[in-house]
């Protein structure tokens, strides 16, 4: 799959909020001389500064430096402030940072602007590194139009439902080993009320490309939409995708969490937390929050995978991965923390000093065979595991797609485009306007886009 080049090798991509499908972030924090560019046995690192990325700037120096001799300079930021840093420094190739933190809705897009050096070469020398034991899905996603791997994972994550099992019990309500979501939405109805406060299900709202919209565009795909068909024609008109989002609003309106419009990831994993809501879909990351030693609901959750209608699969494909800079000027000691970040080494690393529930997993399959790790995470390993191999990020409904992603559009534009389209979306759960008008104005917003690229 190719996408028409735009290349604007000066111009600055600007990526909006994703929204985030990770929990809530830590404060921003700093270390090192991340402003006076790499050299000698140092480089700069750039990420965000969500728990993971933390606890990895805690161990580099007393791990990493000491048996490589590289000292690590990171800079920490927030989500929205360092998607603008990144895509400044790496747009402009001003080399002063030598690795960033970016996920696989824009590692693809700047290996195609040249703002990123392919990493195959130092993989075919570094052996120990084991690419083959990067889950198939998370490969493909780092993988520029050329075939060259341009990112690799940190940490990954697919979507799935969670329900309460001892709710479900109760009230003799059965899980479907594969639920639709017709019988998810026929759940939630009988469900709804099942303990004083609770609703049937939780659904994101909260307006932003990362935040409504990703659920929702896997539940359009399921239903036989998509946003453009395979010549950009956009079609948020269509029948199939007005369908899936009058259901997903209706869904969430009827049986859904009070206060949807305005509930993303973090809201929701509150409400599951404390037993206000008996279902949720989303993110497999969540399941790490749920069953871990103090939560109120630890191991009265069960998992589905995500629910379908026209296609095998629906869940997404989402990763925090390394990417080094093309104008690096350490590239090789950038190479070098990238792969020791990733690495089997860096897991049980974080198993053994940390706990194996902090473990950065969905990237590697040794991870789930690791016997450690699968104790720990036994109620959802396995099903975190096959969602993410499940993912189809090129193929992700019923007709050919013009560009990759499931959740997203892979293109510069869908940043913009995306959360414009929430607010619509999100005002149409909050009752202020009908789904028919909220496409109505986000198909028109499409068709900027299609004009740009029709023809190409």
């Amino acid at each position: 799959m190719r996408i028409p080049s735009r290349r604007r090798p000066r111009t600055v991509f600007v990526a909006a909020a994703a929204g985030t499908l990770l929990a809530p972030l830590l404060s921003g924090c700093w270390t090192g001389a991340g402003g006076t560019g790499s050299g000698g046995d140092s480089i700069n690192v750039l990420m965000v500064n969500n728990p993971q990325m933390v606890e990895l700037q805690k161990l580099t120096r007393a791990h990493f430096t000491k048996e490589t001799g590289i000292k690590v300079n990171f800079t920490v930021l927030p989500e929205n402030d360092v998607r603008d840093k990144i895509s400044q420094d790496f747009a402009n190739q001003a080399g002063q940072y030598d690795v960033a933190t970016l996920s696989n809705y824009e590692i693809p897009i700047y290996a195609r602007n040249d703002w990123l050096r392919a990493m195959d070469p130092y993989v075919a020398k570094d052996a120990a590194f084991d690419q083959k034991d990067i889950l198939g899905p998370m490969r493909q996603s780092l993988t520029g139009d050329d075939g060259k791997t341009y990112g690799q994972p940190f940490y990954g994550e697919s979507s799935f439902l969670m329900y309460r099992k001892d709710v479900f019990a109760e009230k003799g309500l059965t899980m479907p080993e594969q639920p639709t979501w017709q019988q998810v939405a026929d759940l939630a109805a009988k469900a709804d009320g099942a303990e004083e406060g609770m609703k049937g299900i939780c659904l994101r709202g909260l307006p932003g490309w990362g935040e409504v919209m990703a659920p929702l565009t896997t539940v359009v795909n399921t239903f036989g939409g998509t946003w453009f068909d395979k010549d950009w024609t956009a079609r948020l008109n269509s029948p199939e995708f007005e369908k899936a989002t009058k259901f997903y609003v209706d869904l969430v309106r009827e049986h859904g969490e009070s206060g949807a419009a305005q509930s993303g990831f973090a809201e929701c994993l509150n409400n599951m937390t404390q037993g206000k809501v008996s279902m949720w879909y989303d993110a497999t990351s969540a399941a790490g929050s749920l069953e871990a030693s103090g939560s109120p609901v630890k191991d009265k959750i069960g998992y589905a995978p995500a629910p379908v209608e026209e296609t095998k699969s629906s869940g997404w494909l989402y990763t925090w991965a390394w990417g080094i800079q093309q104008a690096s000027r350490n590239p090789d000691k950038a190479w070098k923390f990238v792969s020791w970040a990733s690495s089997k080494e860096y897991e049980q690393l974080v198993g053994d000093q940390i706990g194996w529930s902090n473990v950065p997993a969905g990237k590697r399959a040794s991870t789930y065979t690791n016997p450690a790790y699968v104790k720990e995470a036994s109620a959802f390993q396995e099903m975190t595991k096959e969602a993410i191999e499940g993912a189809r990020p090129t193929d992700p409904g019923v007709q050919p797609r013009p560009a990759p992603g499931i959740q997203f559009v892979g293109i510069p534009e869908f940043t913009d485009l995306g959360t414009k389209v929430s607010l619509e979306i999100s005002a149409a759960i909050a009752g202020r306007q009908s789904v028919e008008s909220a496409l109505k104005k986000s198909q028109a917003l499409a068709e900027r886009i299609s004009e740009e690229y029709e023809g190409r």
